[in-house]
């Protein structure tokens, strides 16, 4: 339980999750709109560190955590990779 004591803290649980997760078929300007409105409450978060390392951790595959967009993390998982081999 106390692994997920941090998302009690979260800067997110005063907004909804369509904030942070793209309805179906969202593109181009919506979703980068969308993204960076997201992006912009992580920015105020105090536990954005702890969020970005769980999201990377288990890779979420949907939706803006710990600042960091579906892309965002895919970039920085695929440099990991690359770096590891």
């Amino acid at each position: 339980m106390d692994l997920w004591e941090w998302q009690y803290e979260g800067a997110c649980r005063e907004t909804g999750a369509e904030q942070f997760f793209h309805p179906e078929g969202e593109r181009g300007a919506s979703r980068r709109r969308r993204d960076a409105n997201a992006k912009a409450i992580c920015a105020t978060c105090p536990v954005i560190q702890l969020c970005r390392e769980h999201a990377l951790r288990v890779r979420e595959p949907y939706g803006v955590w710990g600042g960091l967009s579906e892309n965002d993390r895919t970039a920085i998982l695929s440099r990991e990779i690359s770096a590891a081999s």
